[in-house]
Order: structure tokens, then sequence, then C-alpha cells
């Protein structure tokens, strides 16, 4: 029992480093593929992000896992959130960690080059929309993929703010 308490020096580090490695490869897996990846919306989705869950554990906890690895891979975990955290207050960092919203829907039609750049389908938006309490598209301003991949819908006939909607990417809508 008294060993699930011991680590050496070396044995720590090799943890941070794994960590803090695994940690920034998955950052930028979730830059390169879009918030999208994140999303649970199917078993499918929901079998990945189990597997993913269990490959890192793995690496992460080494060959022979004992409690005070598991610590230190926490506690680095945990450090690594925060120092991205802090990261993301200042505005240049925040936008090239995470994607900007992605505008999918602009007045009730739908932008196909912007739904195929955010591997989104015409199904989710049908979804998104019918949530919204929306009875066609028409009814729809706007559809946006946010950051954390969650579509939000901006219903029809009231003016919006123009704050509201200047983070996010137009792509196609502006051309």
């Amino acid at each position: 029992m008294a060993q699930q308490f011991q680590i050496d020096v070396h044995t720590a580090l090799t943890v941070m480093v794994v960590t803090l490695s695994i940690y920034l490869v998955f950052i930028l897996l979730v830059r390169v593929v879009g918030s999208r990846a994140l999303t649970s919306t199917s078993a499918f989705d929901f079998a990945c992000i189990v597997a993913f869950g269990s490959i890192l554990g793995r690496t992460v906890l080494l060959k022979d896992p004992t409690l005070a690895i598991g610590v230190v891979a926490l506690a680095t975990f945990l450090g690594a959130q925060g120092v991205m955290g802090l990261a993301r207050q200042h505005p240049g960092l925040d936008r090239w960690l995470s994607r900007a919203p992605v505008l999918l829907v602009s007045e009730g039609e739908l932008l196909r080059a912007n739904m195929r750049r955010a591997h989104v389908v015409e199904d989710e938006i049908r979804q998104a929309v019918r949530r919204a309490g929306a009875r066609s598209l028409d009814d729809v301003r706007c559809v946006v993929l946010e950051r954390n991949g969650a579509l939000s819908v901006v219903r029809a006939g009231s003016p919006v703010d123009d704050w509201l909607l200047v983070d996010v990417d137009a792509g196609a809508a502006s051309r």
C-alpha cells in the first residue's frame, strides 16, 4: 500500500511532460478538427470520446500507474487548464486557441460552404431550428456554430445588435 504514494522526481517530471504534451496535442487537434469534435450527439460520438479518454488515460498514467502518478497527472492537467484559461483572457491568444463562431444560415439561406468547413449537416441545422421554435427557415435570421459546438438560432423579425455577431466568421456570406 505504501508504494502507491511513492514517486521519484524523474517519474513525476516524465508524467508532467507527457501530460502537457498530450494536452497541447489535444488542443491542437480540436483547433484543426473544430469544436464539433467535442459534442456528443450520437452513440458514435460518445464512443469516440470514451475511447479518447481511455487512450489519454493510459498514455498519461504510464505502464505501472500509482496513486502518486495519477495525482501528478491530474494536477498537471488542471494546471494546464488554468494557464489556458488565463491565456484566453488575451484576445489575440483567445482567437488563436479557439475557432471563431461560424455563420451557417443567413437570412433564411443555408451557407453550404460554411457548413462543409464546419462539418455541420442540414439535419443538425433543422434540429436546432425546431428547438428554437421556428416554423420554417424563413423565420430564422441566422444560425451560428458556437465555439463549444452548439448551434445558436437567432430568429428573424426583430433588429439584432451588431455586437451580438461581431465575433462570427461569416465566411461565404461575406463574399
